[in-house]
């Protein structure tokens, strides 16, 4: 089956359902948005973890996939309505905060490039060796859920960006995103490829289904990469994170794909992996040169905003990784409590030829 042959319109334009609630933020939210948009009141956060909380950044998430594809049965009219404006904004406060707190910037910004370069080669968690060489296939399936929340959208963060942007890094980011939405080819998009992914391993491939199952910490990874591009005063922070993320992507997703074929899995699975092994071996120089570096060099001043989204991108990332494989070492569970990651018929992955 050619790899275009899973896309369809229905499944392009699905919508989430409501996630369940996981403390008094999201139980007052997710109430009020059951109904007509309006006035509520919401309880001041209690975390001492704006980094992982699940309260926090199911909330943060909620409030963000109003600007996204919104869920079903929620009228879009909650999308601008004033107090969720300010719930959004007081829990992005915290988050930020929280980032700029746990992950100073220590590199000097006078040369961009060079800053990135070695922000990138930080050394983290063993994780890529593991992904590689001895993820299991529960694991890998694991992996596939936590990740979703973000490949399923993966590039429309970025794409606030651009109208914020001008000349050169405008261009560039411009080349980065027509890469990441298929080149004009509606069955190369990136989300597409891995939803076919998840296809392969029998996994749920419809858009937000595993948002019950995905903790804080996975949550917060995506949602750094909203607040960073729904937000004017943070569109270096963006530049940042998405040149560090290209910057270090072809190396991971070949760790993925190599796991995968150890695995006996084929061409279905490994194709989203294999594709950015490619393309991020030449966005990266993009998302380096051209759009960091042309950012800073229209604008200075900028610098540490990029310097920002890069050191908090990494870190919280590094974070993600660590909390996952240390959940593997130790043979516990990583997704919430009661939530596996099968479809709905518990068909379990099998292998292909390759």
């Amino acid at each position: 089956m050619a790899a275009g042959a899973r896309v369809s319109e229905t499944s392009e334009q699905g919508v989430a359902a409501l996630p369940e609630p996981r403390g008094a933020v999201t139980e007052a939210l997710l109430h009020a948005l059951t109904g007509a948009p309006g006035p509520f009141s919401f309880p001041g956060s209690t975390t001492d973890d704006p980094l992982s909380d699940d309260d926090l950044h199911l909330a943060l998430y909620v409030c963000y996939e109003l600007h996204y594809r919104g869920f079903a049965g929620v009228d879009d009219g909650w999308e601008w309505q004033p107090e969720l404006l300010g719930l959004r904004g007081r829990l992005e406060r915290e988050f930020e905060a929280a980032l700029r707190d746990r992950f100073p910037v220590s590199e000097d910004g006078r040369d961009i490039v060079a800053a990135l370069t070695r922000i990138s080669n930080q050394p983290g968690p063993p994780f890529s060796r593991y992904l590689r060489e001895q993820i299991t296939m529960e694991e890998l399936r694991d992996y596939l859920v936590h990740r979703s929340l973000y490949q399923l959208k993966e590039a429309d963060p970025h794409a606030w960006a651009i109208p914020r942007m001008t000349g050169r890094p405008k261009a560039a980011l411009m080349e980065v995103e027509f890469d990441e939405f298929g080149s004009g080819r509606a069955d190369r998009i990136h989300a597409v490829l891995y939803r076919n992914s998840m296809d392969a391993l029998d996994l749920d491939s419809r858009y937000g289904a595993y948002l019950d199952a995905v903790p804080g910490s996975a949550l917060a990874t995506v949602n750094i990469t909203s607040m960073f591009g729904l937000h004017r005063r943070l569109r270096a922070a963006v530049v940042g994170q998405l040149a560090t993320a290209e910057m270090t992507s072809a190396l991971a997703n070949k760790s993925v794909a190599d796991g995968m074929r150890r695995l006996g899995l084929g061409d279905s699975a490994t194709e989203f992996f294999d594709e950015h092994v490619i393309a991020d071996s030449v966005h990266d120089m993009i998302a380096l040169h051209d759009l960091a570096g042309g950012l800073v060099a229209q604008d200075p001043a900028a610098s540490p905003g990029v310097l920002f989204g890069a050191t908090a991108w990494t870190g919280l990332d590094a974070l993600f990784a660590d909390r996952l494989l240390g959940c593997w070492e130790r043979g516990e569970p990583t997704l919430r409590p009661g939530v596996s990651p099968t479809r709905a018929d518990g068909a379990v992955p099998g292998r292909e030829s390759g």
